[in-house]
């Protein structure tokens, strides 16, 4: 006797009830009540946050209208003031990561306090073009570089240490005046801003 397969009918399925519409949180930060937005710039969940919002959106517009007003009426010379405080921070963090000692007594750096300068090997003053150089910057406690006038000899000993002669020697050699713009330093700034970001991230990991 051969054996019969009957199928087995598939279950139907209850359709699913129609989605109502997808709620979001409200904007304004103190409030946040989620809330059914009536379209897609709908961000505020009642008339009260709605002009909270309005006001909060104006506010940060005439903020980012006077940065800009500000930074129009800049001096260059601020410009570059901002700049090289962000480079030198960079200097700061990349050699106190490194572990370096003081580039010119070789002695180790108190970073406990404001004790720690960003020390140029040819001087701002001297070679104004090197100023964002990085091979021409290394971490220097404040005594060499303020009160022993950087300690040039020990400073050179010091850099052919770390960047080899050939670099130094092409440090010295550089003559090529360099003038930046407000905004090449504006791009600087923004580049060593990036960089100092990115050191401390990965510190922190």
């Amino acid at each position: 006797m051969t054996a019969t397969f009957t199928p087995h009918p598939k279950p139907v399925r209850e359709p699913k009830p129609p989605r109502g519409p997808r709620q979001r949180k409200c904007a304004v930060s103190a409030c946040r009540t989620p809330f059914a937005p009536r379209s897609m710039t709908h961000k505020a969940c009642s008339p009260d946050c709605a002009a909270a919002l309005a006001l909060a959106t104006r506010q940060a517009a005439e903020r980012k209208a006077d940065r800009a007003r500000k930074q129009a009426i800049k001096p260059r010379g601020k410009h570059m003031e901002e700049t090289q405080a962000v480079f030198n921070a960079f200097i700061r963090e990349r050699d106190r990561l490194a572990g370096y000692a003081c580039i010119s007594s070789g002695r180790p750096l108190d970073w406990s306090g404001n004790n720690v300068d960003a020390g140029h090997f040819r001087s701002r003053g001297s070679a104004p073009h090197l100023r964002f150089n990085e091979d021409n910057v290394h971490a220097q406690s404040k005594q060499e570089n303020r009160y022993a006038s950087g300690n040039a000899v020990d400073y050179r000993i010091g850099l052919i240490k770390r960047i080899g002669l050939a670099a130094v020697e092409a440090l010295e050699a550089d003559q090529a005046p360099r003038k930046w713009t407000i905004e090449e330093l504006a791009a600087i700034k923004f580049e060593y801003r990036q960089k100092l970001k990115h050191l401390k991230e990965t510190a922190s990991c």
